[in-house]
């Protein structure tokens, strides 16, 4: 089993921030930041303050992931380039990130589990991902959740020096915006 849990962060007032945690998540970042930004992320900040800063902009949606037994984080999941209104929120692009023994059926089951988040709770009514493609971990999770590949960007940004292709995948809910149901 799996829970989502947001995370409250605020730099500037420690008592919020889960220090064993949140290191334990800035080393999955490090280890797996290759996939998740390109070259130009950071902008010159240290790797640890671009991923509180970062954090910090995502609030409220990002969620930490735990293992309900034991209460293990076993990573992150995070909507960014969010768009739509005060009232509406319309499409968000997904980024995620686990430590590898929980890969597979756990992973799998929380994007389930997030994608009901994302189109019930929230309204969402388009989510986005875009990944490298030799990523084909995260593209087999994706078609398995029912993401269709909308797109590729030829040398689009740079990652680890070299110019790097990226695709994009997308899901719509159930829902139409106007209300109507999907057929």
């Amino acid at each position: 089993m799996n829970r989502l849990s947001p995370v409250l962060v605020n730099i500037q007032e420690p008592a919020l921030i889960n220090p064993d945690i949140m290191t334990k998540l800035f080393f999955l970042y490090l280890r797996y930041s290759k996939y998740l930004d390109d070259d130009f992320a950071a902008d010159g900040r240290s790797l640890f303050g671009y991923f509180i800063e970062n954090t910090e902009r995502l609030l409220p949606y990002f969620w930490v992931v735990f293992e309900s037994n034991t209460m293990r984080p076993a990573g992150f999941v995070y909507l960014d380039k969010i768009s739509g209104d005060s009232n509406t929120l319309h499409s968000a692009e997904v980024s995620a990130c686990f430590f590898k023994e929980f890969w597979g059926g756990f992973t799998y089951k929380t994007g389930r589990k997030f994608l009901k988040i994302c189109f019930e709770t929230l309204g969402l009514v388009k989510l986005k991902a875009q990944i490298y493609p030799q990523n084909f971990r995260v593209k087999t999770l994706l078609k398995k959740l029912g993401f269709k590949k909308e797109g590729y960007l030829k040398s689009e940004t740079c990652c680890c020096g070299k110019l790097q292709d990226i695709e994009i995948y997308a899901l719509l809910s159930r829902q139409c915006e106007c209300g109507s149901s999907r057929q």
